[in-house]
């Protein structure tokens, strides 16, 4: 009797466990994933006001970063800069996204540029 109780909870149970993640799954880069056609694509929308999040989702995690402290009023936390590059059949391309915030830990687009071209 005890191992049947115990077969219907896990029985009731499994279903759960089939759509838990591993505990140290990373997230996947998708800018590795990208190919430079895509990436262009994927970087037509882009918004000034996004958060790093929301960049991040659309072209995954980038190659570089760079943090500048402006020291103006007009931005006290600086500038953060985030550099993409892709690789496509016959041309390279580079993209640098600007990052502004005036507060702590909350960067939003200001700008971006493609770059090699």
């Amino acid at each position: 009797m005890k191992h049947l109780r115990a077969l219907f909870l896990l029985a009731a149970l499994s279903p759960s466990f089939a759509w838990t993640a591993p505990a140290g799954a990373e997230a996947s880069r998708v800018s590795e994933d990208l190919n430079l056609a895509d990436a262009e694509r994927r970087a037509a929308d882009l918004k000034q006001g996004m958060s790093i999040e929301d960049v991040q989702a659309l072209l995954g995690k980038p190659r570089r970063t760079s943090l500048k402290n402006s020291g103006g009023s007009g931005s006290p936390q600086g500038t953060l800069l985030w550099t993409y590059n892709w690789t496509g059949s016959s041309a390279t391309g580079g993209l640098r996204v600007t990052f502004v915030s005036k507060t702590p830990n909350a960067w939003s687009v200001n700008s971006w540029e493609w770059a090699n071209y």
